[in-house]
């Protein structure tokens, strides 16, 4: 995987999470930098660990989807980069209550929510055949660098870009997917 999809695709993982941030830098009253490790280090272990996840999964099936790995993979980046795009649309739920979503299971919710779409992509680049550990090391930093840009963000700007990053994140996972497709079925 050459470096301009690595770091594009570990950009569009990290959208939700940058989304999540915006949010979670609005509700704090006074945005620390505990907050900020906590959520930036669990975002970015989440992310890193859950494409290792998905790409030891998809060792074990390889075998039996070869022929069709690529249109698997296509399959499943375009049904995450869909997914994403969909939940950018949906209204958010109300809170009731204020708590301090980086600690707890709060912040175990958030960090596994904001990663299983890189359980996927792990999947797909053990189908595709891709070493997974330095992507996921990219996706981890990526991912943590963005949640405390995010936070800080939110804590300043507001809630106005996160429907718009994550639109941008599924649509980068989509173009990926299309990518792979297309180097696949016609060598290139």
């Amino acid at each position: 995987m050459d470096m301009i999809t690595l770091f594009g695709l570990a950009l569009a993982l990290a959208m939700d999470a940058f989304a999540v941030a915006l949010g979670c830098g609005l509700t704090l009253e006074r945005l620390t930098g505990r907050h900020l490790f906590r959520l930036g280090w669990h975002f970015g272990l989440f992310q890193a660990m859950m494409p290792i996840i998905g790409w030891l999964a998809g060792l074990t099936v390889q075998k039996w989807i070869e022929t069709y790995d690529h249109w698997v993979a296509f399959g499943l980046l375009v049904c995450v980069g869909g997914k994403m795009i969909h939940e950018a649309f949906q209204d958010e739920e109300t809170r009731e209550s204020r708590d301090d979503p980086t600690r707890g299971m709060s912040l175990i919710m958030l960090s596994v929510a904001t990663s299983i779409d890189a359980l996927a992509v792990g999947l797909s680049l053990a189908i595709v055949g891709i070493s997974v550990w330095f992507p996921a090391l990219i996706i981890g930093i990526i991912a943590g660098v963005m949640t405390v840009i995010g936070m800080l963000l939110g804590r300043r700007a507001g809630a106005r870009w996160g429907q718009r990053v994550e639109i941008a994140g599924g649509l980068i996972l989509i173009g990926i997917g299309l990518k792979i497709l297309w180097e696949h079925t016609l060598g290139m």
